[in-house]
């Protein structure tokens, strides 16, 4: 095969004249125990053209797939690398023990670490909570993940420590939880790389901050519709006619004083009428 009979390299498919390009879209990504349904509701009513795609991703998981771009925001639990991630901290969750339903606990409105001193304590490998060194006892054996510890907790193994949000999420009717006191707490806040702040990330930042669909620091929006040329007529027409009681002087109620040709108002009436007054 001579040089003549090599096929050239391809070159990626361009898109069709005319075709139509994809239309945007928004990635959230969402730890558990985070709920992004009504963030999610007021973008579907501000930006219905631009489609929101959620992706649920384990805590450990979700500053990877934001650097890795599969995501262009989500929900994460601090502390964040902020070497190359951008987070706006957004509130802190209550840190609580799952009990059983018939433990001694759950008649308590809240614990402290020392009350859990002589009780075994279950640390699931993906907890959340930047213990320096739980309390209680440890078990044998850490469990995979919190959904394993919460079926240890329903079989009197142990206890587990959690953030509201995630004990909620593992909700049994056998188990029940209480505050913890004096544990450390989970922090959620709304994480973007720190490279790609677009337009939809501006958008979405918005959104969580609670701004109003015409502030300044949003989108910019259409601006009203320009006034017909009937309504421009009216305006100019209202404009020109004089108010009542013109010639600087206050409209209103009657005055007192004389009318026109030393005339009062009374008189000056009777005169427009073309009635002569009667005399008494």
């Amino acid at each position: 095969m001579t040089g003549s009979d090599v096929p050239p390299p391809s070159s990626p498919a361009s898109p069709a004249p005319g075709a139509v390009p994809a239309a945007p879209s928004f990635r959230l990504a969402y730890v558990p125990g985070v709920t992004p349904a009504k963030w999610v509701r007021i973008w579907k009513e501000r930006l219905p053209d631009i489609p929101l795609e959620l992706v649920q991703v384990t805590a450990a998981a979700s500053y990877g797939l934001l650097r890795e771009g599969g995501a262009d925001a989500g929900f994460v639990r601090l502390p964040v690398d902020r070497d190359d991630l951008s987070a706006i901290p957004l509130y802190t969750e209550t840190t609580v023990v799952v009990v059983p339903k018939d433990h001694l606990f759950a008649a308590a409105d809240e614990l402290t670490s020392e009350e859990l001193a002589d009780e075994i304590l279950l640390h699931p490998l993906d907890d959340v909570l930047d213990w320096a060194g739980p309390p209680g006892k440890p078990a044998h054996a850490r469990p995979d993940t919190t959904a394993d510890a919460i079926e240890l907790v329903a079989a009197g193994i142990g206890l587990l420590v959690v953030p509201q949000s995630l004990a909620r999420l593992h909700h049994r009717k056998d188990l029940t939880y209480r505050p913890l006191l004096d544990a450390p707490e989970s922090r959620v806040a709304l994480s973007w790389p720190a490279d790609a702040t677009t337009d939809q990330v501006e958008d979405f930042i918005g959104i969580v901050r609670g701004r109003t669909v015409n502030s300044s620091r949003g989108r910019a929006k259409e601006e009203p519709a320009a006034k017909k040329p009937a309504d421009r007529q009216s305006a100019a027409k209202a404009k020109s006619k004089p108010a009542r009681g013109g010639s600087g002087r206050p409209s209103g109620g009657r005055s007192g004083g004389s009318g026109k040709g030393g005339k009062s108002g009374k008189a000056a009436k009777s005169s427009r009428s073309g009635r002569p007054r009667r005399r008494s």
